[in-house]
């Protein structure tokens, strides 16, 4: 009975070890000049260079990359971390982007999440 609870215990250690994909957790958006500046907040339970976020990008509503921020390493011991990307070219009119996390072993996070954009050149989440 024990080593059957113990064999089970370990039959899911892989499940349970395995990090959750990137999360984003706060974006601050600026029109400083001629393109957009976006700053954005990750958390990423990375585990060294075999698997850490490896960056993000700025798509309009149909998919459309308007923008996209490499991160070249992992980022261990620095979370939450921010990194920003200047001079991304937006469209006039368009005043929601959505952004999304890349994952070294999980590929795209599934839920980009919307950035209001106000004319005056702000937005947040």
């Amino acid at each position: 009975m024990i080593r059957a609870a113990i064999a089970a215990l370990l039959l899911m250690l892989p499940l349970t070890a395995r990090a959750a994909e990137p999360e984003i957790v706060k974006v601050q958006v600026s029109k400083p000049d001629m393109g957009w500046l976006f700053e954005v907040t990750l958390r990423h339970a990375d585990t060294g260079w075999d698997h850490y976020a490896d960056g993000w990008e700025v798509l309009d509503r149909h998919g459309n990359r308007l923008g996209f921020r490499r991160l070249t390493h992992p980022h261990v011991n620095e979370q939450p971390f921010t990194r920003s990307l200047r001079g991304v070219m937006i469209p006039d009119g368009i005043r929601m982007v959505m952004i999304r996390v890349h994952c070294t072993e999980d590929g795209w996070s599934s839920r980009p999440i919307k950035v209001k954009l106000s004319p005056a050149g702000r937005g947040t989440y």
